[in-house]
């Protein structure tokens, strides 16, 4: 089972900004489950090489599917 991130405030590890619990989840599902760092949506874009909102979209992506990651983050 995985760890459900503690409800402590999160910052994004490139720029600083506070996080929402969705960024920490979609980070999680396209870095690696076990991250500890997390990014928000324009630098996991950045990174990426694509749109913020194509990040934004797959959220919501993955939340229609019924991903449990995004279910159970916890930030």
């Amino acid at each position: 089972m995985m760890a459900a991130i503690r409800e402590e405030e999160h910052y994004c590890r490139k720029c600083g900004r506070a996080i929402t619990r969705d960024e920490a989840a979609v980070t999680k599902k396209l870095i690696n489950r076990g991250t500890t760092s997390y990014y928000c949506a324009g630098c996991l874009a950045d990174a990426f090489d694509v749109r913020t909102e194509d990040i934004w979209e797959k959220i919501k992506y993955y939340k229609e599917i019924g991903c449990t990651l995004f279910d159970n983050i916890n930030v």
